[in-house]
């Protein structure tokens, strides 16, 4: 047993000032309110001066640190090595759209890494797809060769798969699916999210022209997710809420922001979170292989070159293409430009992406719950990263 004593512990309900976390192995089994200095069986290692939070959980990443997670067979566990020297203890692997042959490599490198992870590697949770059923209109950085239309048979002349090839892929590996990102008023959408639902994959609301109407539609069809709110889908203006609104008004839906400070304004961020609350709203990087790189540096996103630009990831065109942001700066971003307490931070950044993919013994400090976790300095930098009870890597 480990006890990390004399931390403040940020717990679903408060932060606990010089308290004590006790792991058993993998799980958390106490929530002490004082320092111990010694007991009997349990290595006790001093947290004073540290925060203790949930390990982070980012549900829409696409890579870092130069690797994409269509990269190849190996790329999903790169990202995965990589990612817990941010706090990162799990994630979804987001694809953007692709060929059914990269598709497949993909989701076999997902189904790898989740069943055999490497010690000191965050876990990876089923992917996340932006999938081939975009809106070409609001794609931004998605590859338009790739976009198809449910159902629509491919033309021959300038196609070399369907939507139904990609389907038949998704189903083949519906297991390692957990959230799929589409365009609901496409021809056909409807019906897509349907049967995307009864499979039971998290259908997503984002790249999308959808109207108020048509989202609200969408949402009673089964979209029980908005993917990276308020980028890449029709706003909310006074006259014509747009997609925007309607995910703000309905309690069915939780939505991602983007919380690098750039691609939503801090006041918006704040906005959102008093409008769907903390338990309705996650924070995601939609960090890309560009993540933690300096600016200039290239990478790549999906197979395209991307930039690495002050204050995001870009297409060589300049089309925005996902930020370069890390779940560490995000938490920062969170508590001191948008101003949330502690909790509130830490349920955006683990508890709630982990009750959205019911993953109840994630993202929380509470008895029974997985040993996960992140501990900050007093300027809120990870310090350490702790996943099932065991300390890896070296910040």
């Amino acid at each position: 047993m480990i006890a990390l004593a004399g931390g403040d512990l940020v717990l679903p309900d408060g932060v606990l000032r010089g308290g004590t976390l006790v792991i058993d192995g993998d799980r958390v089994v106490s929530v002490e309110p004082r320092a111990i200095d010694r007991a009997a069986g349990i290595d006790v290692r001093s947290a004073a001066g540290l925060t203790i939070v949930p390990g982070f959980i980012d549900v829409h990443v696409h890579g870092v640190a130069g690797t994409d997670v269509l990269d190849g067979a190996h790329a999903v566990a790169a990202v995965a090595a990589r990612l817990p020297r941010y706090g990162v203890t799990a994630f979804c692997p987001t694809a953007v759209a692709c060929t059914p042959d990269a598709l497949e490599t993909f989701l076999d490198a997902v189904e790898r890494a989740h069943l055999s992870p490497a010690w000191g590697s965050a876990r990876v949770l089923p992917a996340h797809l932006e999938s081939n059923f975009i809106n070409p209109a609001w794609k931004g950085a998605q590859p338009g060769e790739c976009l198809r239309v449910f159902r629509a048979p491919a033309d021959p002349d300038r196609e070399t798969f369907s939507g139904d090839d990609i389907l038949r892929v998704l189903h083949a590996r519906r297991d390692g699916v957990g959230i799929v990102t589409l365009a609901p008023e496409l021809p056909g959408g409807l019906d897509l999210v349907r049967l995307l639902r009864d499979r039971g994959h998290v259908v997503s609301l984002g790249h999308s022209g959808a109207t108020y109407e048509q989202t609200r539609a969408a949402i009673a069809a089964g979209v029980s997710h908005a993917t990276h709110l308020f980028n890449r889908m029709t706003p909310l203006t006074h006259r014509e809420p747009g997609a925007v609104g309607a995910v703000l008004e309905s309690a069915a839906v939780a939505a991602e922001v983007i919380c690098d400070g750039f691609h939503v304004h801090p006041a918006i961020v704040r906005l959102a979170v008093d409008l769907k609350g903390p338990a309705r709203l996650m924070a995601i990087t939609d960090g890309t292989a560009a993540s933690g790189l300096s600016p200039g540096s290239r990478a790549m996103l999906g197979g395209r070159p991307i930039v690495v630009a002050p204050q995001s990831a870009q297409l060589e065109d300049g089309t925005l293409a996902g930020s370069i942001t890390t779940m560490d700066r995000v938490f920062r971003m969170l508590v001191r430009e948008v101003g949330l307490p502690l909790p509130v931070a830490a349920r955006l950044c683990a508890t709630t992406p982990a009750d959205r993919l019911h993953r109840r013994r994630l993202g929380r400090l509470t008895v029974d719950a997985a040993a996960d976790l992140a501990v900050l300095d007093g300027a809120l930098n990870v310090v350490q990263t702790w996943i099932a009870g065991r300390r890896v890597g070296e910040h």
